[in-house]
């Protein structure tokens, strides 16, 4: 009878701990960011895109990236560049917003302004179909 119980424990024991291995493999790793964060800019690289489509483009399921705003800041500034046409999704403590590329700023992705602590996740989106290596630029410097 001990036989039994253990051999019923042992699959459900295994599976579960698989489940877990597999989701914290598939968590994006969060970066912290605070007052005076060094260095500054912090460049985050990744690839732009994904198969959902979204009304701020084509976006992964997974967020591209989280930011931790560990205290309220009175300015920071991200900048996505590509080859393409990259969207910036932005999930966070203020809402949901989609920044889309335009010709005023050279056609990057950009938001910047006031940001309270938090976490944020990013999703790097592209309005074409391609996928193109983006660079992420996150700065308290105000250009």
């Amino acid at each position: 009878m001990k036989t039994l119980r253990l051999l019923a424990i042992i699959p459900t024991a295994l599976a579960m701990s698989l489940a877990f291995t597999e989701a914290n493999l598939a968590q994006t790793p969060t970066i912290q960011i605070g007052r005076n964060f060094q260095p500054d800019p912090v460049v985050l690289k990744g690839k732009s895109g994904g198969t959902v489509k979204s009304n701020c483009g084509n976006i992964t399921t997974e967020p591209s990236q989280v930011i931790q705003v560990t205290e309220s800041l009175p300015y920071l500034r991200l900048t996505v560049e590509s080859q393409g046409k990259p969207t910036l999704l932005l999930d966070g403590p203020g809402g949901r917003f989609c920044v889309l590329a335009d010709s005023y700023s050279g056609s990057k992705s950009e938001l910047s302004g006031y940001w309270q602590a938090g976490k944020y996740s990013l999703y790097v989106g592209e309005l074409s179909q391609q996928q193109y290596t983006y660079n992420l630029s996150i700065s308290q410097k105000n250009k």
